[in-house]
């Protein structure tokens, strides 16, 4: 039966919630220009959701302005919607094939936004999180039905419990620091 409930597998998927996060977090490059603050932006292009690096060349030529040079001009209408709705508080201006991306100064109620808009990414990891401790619940249900131990189960069900509320407390701590961070600039 313990080949079935793979608490690592639950463990690493959990981590990489994390990791997602991070990643989220360093988007969130608050009062320079980066082409990494473009990275949880999709657009939907040829039938699909594609990244931003995907339909052009990112770059950052001075510390307050970021150019996206879009290859192909029909996606260029498309790419700046994206980046309007995205949540970011810039607004492109589109020269041609190119968009040149202001990074605005940050003021107190942009930091304020910064701040709420690091939350919600926090949310998503923490329901990502809680959707991999329920599918280690749902095995665990399966397992005990086809005859696991009931001290096994509890014993398990008591790790994935564990890993969950650690990981939680990661993305709590994680959230703490880049909303101290964001209202410190």
């Amino acid at each position: 039966m313990d080949e079935e409930i793979d608490l690592s597998d639950l463990e690493k998927r959990m981590e990489g919630a994390i990791n997602a996060l991070r990643a989220e977090f360093a988007s969130l490059r608050t009062g320079r220009a980066s082409a990494s603050m473009l990275d949880p932006v999709t657009v939907e292009a040829y039938g699909s959701q594609m990244p931003i690096n995907q339909l052009g060349t990112i770059t950052v030529p001075e510390s307050r302005m970021v150019l996206i040079n879009v290859w192909d001009k029909s996606m260029v209408s498309a790419v700046d919607k994206a980046i309007r709705n995205s949540g970011l508080g810039i607004n492109p201006q589109v020269d041609g094939t190119i968009l040149r991306i202001p990074i605005p100064e940050l003021n107190e109620e942009r930091r304020r936004e910064l701040a709420k808009v690091a939350g919600q990414y926090a949310e998503q990891a923490r329901i990502a999180v809680r959707n991999i401790r329920r599918d280690g619940m749902d095995r665990l249900k399966k397992a005990k039905a086809a005859g696991m131990a009931e001290d096994d189960h509890k014993l398990y069900t008591d790790e994935v419990q564990e890993m969950t509320d650690a990981a939680i407390a990661r993305i709590d701590a994680a959230l703490e620091a880049k909303q101290e961070e964001i209202m410190q600039i």
